[in-house]
């Protein structure tokens, strides 16, 4: 059976929940992967009022129903983020004013930390069993060892992982709920080997795994289809998002402190089907894995209108996505079974 064909719903964030649902169902989506958005009046998803409102849930999904689409998954980005960051300027605008308070660093991660364990919570009275998100990352920081940063360094930013997800995870473990982080560049987990070092840092947890985005490796010359092959139970969801690289001589993959969109970059997000993904050959690998959940669409390309984009998204993976055979090819042979 085909699977679902879901629409993440961050880049349409300025959109009124209703109003992002029927657009979407217009387009022919199957579902949503809803953003947590706090309090913010666009109330994609709302941690708490899900938890403190008997009637939340129960209103989201008759919207849902209302337009034939379902939910499989939330998202926790943004404040997952600063569960690991260094936090400064940069997370304000990503954060409701009750997460960021006076703006102190470890206040903002002590609450973020409480935000994500109330998620797990959440999810499993919305009926959903995955949770996808950030981990951030003390670390990153350091990708490029220049000044050298000495080995105890890196240690201590993965226990800081441990410290501070383990028991995160183990409230999700206790839901019946799933955080799947997404592999990328300014995670703790960014690339093959440092995502390997994660799982063996958080004691191979089993509510940890993956949601996977191949665009976020492509552009660092990482083969999507090798990481399916190295973590085949971890793969929790898949994200279903395009990037090309425009390495021409002048530019290159660290794209220069240029703006997303800017033609001067090495690499830009493209809609599905538009980029350098083989999105064929994770399919294929998907069927091996035995992978049945949700392909969620996240739509980013600055040089594409979002609702043709979006339109065209959901056409791109219905035609990509397909059943494995249960026999081999030369089985047609044999007229007492069929392919």
């Amino acid at each position: 059976m085909p699977r679902k064909v879901t629409m993440y719903t961050a880049q349409w964030g300025d959109l009124p929940f209703e109003e992002v649902a029927k657009t979407m169902s217009e387009f022919g989506y199957d579902g949503l992967e809803l953003k947590s958005t706090g309090d913010r009046p666009t109330d994609h998803f709302n941690v708490h009022a899900a938890l403190d409102d008997p009637h939340y849930c129960s209103r989201k999904h008759e919207i849902l129903e209302n337009y034939g689409l379902g939910c499989w998954a939330l998202s926790a980005h943004s404040y997952g983020q600063c569960i690991l960051d260094d936090v400064d300027f940069r997370h304000r605008p990503m954060l409701p004013d009750y997460l960021w308070g006076d703006g102190n660093p470890e206040g903002v991660r002590a609450r973020c930390v409480e935000e994500m364990k109330l998620t797990a919570h959440a999810a499993k009275k919305f009926g959903v069993s995955i949770v996808n998100g950030f981990t951030g990352s003390g670390i990153w920081q350091w990708f490029y060892s220049f000044p050298p940063v000495p080995q105890s360094k890196i240690d201590e930013g993965y226990q800081k992982l441990a410290d501070l997800w383990i028991p995160i995870l183990d409230v999700f473990q206790e839901c019946g709920v799933k955080f799947a982080l997404e592999v990328h560049p300014s995670e703790i987990a960014f690339d093959l080997y440092s995502a390997q070092r994660t799982l063996e840092s958080l004691g191979s947890h089993p509510a940890f795994g993956f949601n996977f985005d191949p665009s976020h490796l492509v552009w660092q010359g990482v083969d999507p289809v090798e990481f399916l092959r190295m973590f085949p139970d971890r793969i929790f969801h898949v994200h279903m998002k395009d990037v090309l690289r425009t390495l021409n001589g002048r530019s290159g993959i660290l794209s220069s402190h240029l703006p997303w969109g800017d033609r001067r970059r090495g690499w830009d997000f493209r809609s599905p089907g538009r980029g350098e993904v083989d999105f064929e050959e994770i399919i294929r690998e998907l069927n091996v894995l035995g992978y049945d959940g949700p392909l969620s669409v996240e739509w980013e390309d600055c040089g594409m209108n979002r609702y043709h984009g979006a339109r065209e998204a959901v056409e791109f993976v219905r035609s990509m996505d397909f059943e494995p055979s249960r026999v081999a090819f030369d089985a047609a042979f044999d007229t007492g079974k069929k392919a």
